[in-house]
């Protein structure tokens, strides 16, 4: 093999090495965004706790307001909406908010809520203990469902110099309706088959 030759299956096996190396990147980007942004609250995203995390917190005298927002994507036959718009709620205390979902087709119809926090700021303060925006929602036609969010919000926000003036959040959820087929993998998947 002449030097000319084996230079370029050098060349060639590292342009491979990186062409893989960028799939890997590709396929890992959206996790490791996705844990980017619930470890920093980057883009309004909130924080997941659990009971345990969440019975360290005790409520403050400090109040705020939190306002609640509900979509659906467009096409999607359900309506979406919170059993309240705003709550009043102490720093650091536990508050349970309800939505209200509805599939008002004659077909069953499985869901995903995505979410988000405004102002951006306040992501990394407003912790969920329980949501169910984190498992798949069937509803059977005509269905009604109602769906609680537990949640505080972490006193430290009134140390932070960009979220201390925040007088109201915002809590958002959009629901989007999985394909038939992706809603028949996750119930095999539940079902273990």
């Amino acid at each position: 093999m002449t030097q000319q030759a084996k230079s370029n299956a050098r060349v060639g096996l590292i342009m491979a090495g990186v062409a893989a190396a960028m799939l890997g990147l590709g396929f890992a980007s959206v996790p490791l965004y996705r844990l980017f942004c619930q470890v920093t609250g980057f883009d309004g995203t909130t924080q997941r706790v659990t009971e345990a995390q969440a019975a360290e917190f005790k409520a403050t005298g400090d109040e705020m307001s939190i306002r609640f927002d509900a979509n659906v994507e467009r096409g999607m036959p359900w309506s979406f909406k919170p059993e309240q718009l705003t709550q009043q709620v102490a720093l650091g205390g536990r508050k349970m908010a309800i939505y209200l979902a509805r599939n008002d087709s004659d077909r069953p119809i499985t869901g995903r809520a995505t979410y988000n926090v405004e102002p951006e700021a306040a992501g990394k303060y407003f912790n969920k203990v329980q949501c169910f925006c984190f498992t798949e929602q069937t509803l059977q036609p005509h269905q009604e469902v109602r769906m609680p969010v537990i949640f505080f919000v972490d006193p430290k926000i009134n140390s932070d110099p960009d979220a201390k003036d925040i007088e109201q959040i915002t809590l958002s959820y959009t629901f989007h309706a999985l394909s038939p087929e992706a809603a028949k993998a996750l119930d095999q998947g539940k079902s273990g088959g």
